[in-house]
């Protein structure tokens, strides 16, 4: 009897200090933060809750707070890694507190959207109409530059209500980056950036706060992310390319942009290609980047980024063109792969 007791004894406190002990099988949750580009968010978003489901034990935490604040959190290391629209300048790779890698994770691209009465088809804008437009050379909508591009369709004697971003953005610096490569003018006293000071118009915050004042403007013109056109079903036009044809944007014509980028890139991956040349190329179309620190000393997240790194640029792919972006050609996927391998 005090053999059965014992034994009883024994193999209670056992199970105890079995059920004491942290579970082989449990892994302690990896929280990341990170911050950046408005533009990509729509992806972003469902490709985070995507790796999560596949990977609980990983949480992705996303700031859509714009190009430059993705920026700036990054160099002042309150995020784990960053997003923007515009590669990082050679002095704000300096001003990091590491190295900085660019990944590129999808294709996007900026389009004309516009508000004229009376006219319901898709307009053609020739690169001078968009540079002269946007300098205030350009003020009427029959202005011959563009009706030579629209033959037969009305257009009004009114002046054009030019709209742009208040705001510092990527689609901005898309935007003008393709303007300096369209007009030497612009290039000379406007430039490509992602906040510039513009010479004409009215300012919006965001795609919300220019897709507002288009829609609420007669005989207004701006721009917005094709993802932002796409959802909030706005019209918007075709752009001429480098070759000369009229594209309009769509997931065939980014990755046609792309094409030729992909041959020839850099090995950080810092690149423009609007205006690539190409006759099926969208004009103006761009990589976005996830800003990824070098050095990374907390194990866990390290892996667990270079883990989702591998899985955006293979898996992910496959969910983006349902938020019309375009995927990643292979050859970039191929060589971003490998530049995983970097992160430490």
């Amino acid at each position: 009897m005090i053999r059965k007791a014992f034994a009883l004894g024994l193999l209670t406190l056992l199970t105890f200090s079995l059920m004491s002990l942290p579970s082989a099988q449990a892994k302690d949750p990896v929280l990341i933060n990170a911050a950046g580009a408005t533009f990509p968010y729509p992806i972003y978003s469902k490709w985070f809750d995507q790796f999560h489901k596949a990977n609980p034990d990983i949480q992705i935490n996303y700031a859509s707070v714009g190009s430059g604040a993705g920026i700036g959190q990054l160099q002042a290391g309150t995020v784990d890694f960053g997003a923007s629209d515009v590669p990082m300048t050679d002095d704000q790779l300096a001003q990091a507190k590491v190295k900085v890698l660019h990944f590129p994770t999808v294709l996007g691209a900026a389009v004309v959207t516009y508000n004229l009465k009376g006219v319901s088809t898709d307009l053609k804008f020739t690169q001078k109409a968009l540079a002269g437009i946007y300098l205030g050379t350009i003020t009427k909508w029959n202005d011959g530059e563009i009706a030579k591009a629209n033959p037969g369709v009305n257009l009004p004697n009114a002046d054009i209500v030019v709209v742009h971003r208040s705001d510092g953005s990527g689609t901005t610096f898309i935007w003008t980056d393709f303007l300096s490569k369209a007009s030497s003018d612009w290039a000379s006293k406007v430039g490509a950036k992602a906040s510039v000071n513009w010479p004409v118009g009215l300012g919006g915050k965001g795609s919300e706060g220019v897709s507002g004042l288009v829609k609420q403007t007669p005989n207004s013109i701006g721009y917005v992310e094709l993802i932002y056109a796409v959802q909030n079903k706005m019209s918007y036009g075709l752009v001429q390319n480098a070759a000369g044809k009229f594209i309009k944007a769509d997931l065939a014509s980014l990755s046609a942009a792309a094409a030729g980028a992909a041959k020839t890139l850099p090995d950080d991956f810092r690149v423009s290609i609007t205006n690539a040349p190409g006759a099926t190329a969208y004009p103006i179309s761009s990589f976005t980047y996830l800003l990824i620190p070098v050095q990374i000393q907390d194990a866990a997240k390290r892996e667990a980024i270079k883990q989702f790194l591998n899985w955006m640029i293979t898996s992910g792919q496959g969910s983006v063109e349902a938020l019309s972006y375009a995927q990643l050609p292979k050859a970039v996927q191929t060589k971003e792969i490998k530049a995983i391998s970097l992160v430490h």
